[in-house]
């Protein structure tokens, strides 16, 4: 495989000291971004172009413990943070004030903003979703109790996807959270790392500590449902064993819905499920890596390195990993086979 090559990516000033737990792109802005860590800290950060302008780290947000989840709103101008501290923040981007909005009864584990309800969805290890509006009186505006501590959540038009323990996963429609709309279990036999949903509305990919990706569809019909499928990934044989690490991160290309996961063995992939077959491997990063995402109009990859915790605290000792992160152009290799432009 090519050796990582650090100079193919943009690299912003100021990267966490800990753990990365999320990157999330601004909805409008190509080269702004947000970075939650376990260093609990939200950085807010405005990529440069090599030889053009510099990266710049336009904003610290200083929490109480690690912050696990983040996410922009609608117009990007506030964003929204969330963790071990159970608080519900929200922060001003422009003037780094912080608003708590809110608690959860446990950790906040992962956040999702709903365009078309303009609500903050929250998930919580206490077993609830919650919907929030910052601008009314009262900003938690609804919760909803599920049967098992929720690990991700994930939308795309009305559809809520949530993933939680012992491998349950339920699909609401937000405008009608009062039962959902289907309750599944995981095709994986592993827990759920993470989860995303297609850009183009028609199901979503998930994740397991195991080395796998499952491809599911909404569509409760069973010529939808036999489309469905698992693959094997981030598994390498090493002196004839086999080593397995967990995925980490999945995002979906806004314009081609093909697919990138992250994995602790220190790799990105880009995948067209629809032809179930890998596109493009990065040359390999230097640590496992926590989380990566595409920006608005799919032109570029954000990837975020550190030590993922999959080996407990001696793993720290012997990791050396730096929290890192780059940003990279894409090419063709985000193109399905199949696509004619």
């Amino acid at each position: 495989m090519a050796n990582f090559d650090e100079l193919s990516y943009s690299t912003p000033p100021s990267p966490p000291f800990d753990s990365i737990s999320s990157i999330r792109y601004s909805p409008n802005n190509p080269d702004q971004l947000l970075v939650s860590s376990w260093d609990t800290t939200v950085r807010f950060y405005e990529i440069g172009e090599d030889g053009v302008s510099k990266g710049e780290a336009k904003a610290k947000f200083d929490h109480r413990a690690a912050v696990l989840a983040c996410a922009f709103s609608a117009d990007a101008s506030h964003a929204y943070s969330g963790g071990l501290d159970t608080s519900v923040r929200e922060l001003d981007l422009a003037t780094e004030k912080m608003l708590n909005l809110g608690t959860h009864n446990d950790s906040i584990s992962t956040m999702t903003f709903a365009r078309n309800a303009n609500a903050l969805i929250t998930g919580s290890w206490d077993r609830t979703l919650r919907f929030w509006d910052s601008r009314a009186p009262t900003p938690q505006q609804s919760s909803h109790s599920t049967p098992e501590r929720i690990y991700a959540i994930d939308h795309v038009n009305n559809t809520l996807v949530v993933a939680m323990a012992s491998r349950l996963f339920h699909i609401y429609d937000i405008r009608k959270m009062d039962i959902p709309a289907q309750q599944r279990e995981s095709s994986l036999k592993y827990m759920t790392r993470s989860l995303a949903c297609m850009p183009d509305g028609q199901g979503y990919a998930t994740a397991s500590v195991e080395g796998r990706i499952a491809v599911e569809y909404f569509d409760p019909s069973p010529a939808a449902q036999e489309k469905k499928y698992a693959f094997k990934c981030h598994r390498q044989t090493i002196n004839d064993v086999d080593h397995v690490w967990p995925v980490n991160s999945l995002a979906f290309h806004p314009t081609y819905n093909t697919f990138a996961s992250a994995g602790s063995d220190g790799t990105v992939s880009i995948w067209d499920h629809k032809v179930k077959k890998r596109l493009r491997q990065y040359p390999k990063f230097p640590g496992p890596v926590a989380a990566v995402a595409f920006n608005c109009d799919g032109t570029k990859i954000a990837v975020g390195v550190s030590y993922t915790w999959d080996e407990g605290e001696a793993g720290l000792k012997t990791s050396q990993v730096s929290p890192w992160i780059g940003v990279r152009k894409v090419g063709e290799e985000v193109k399905p086979k199949s696509w004619t432009d």
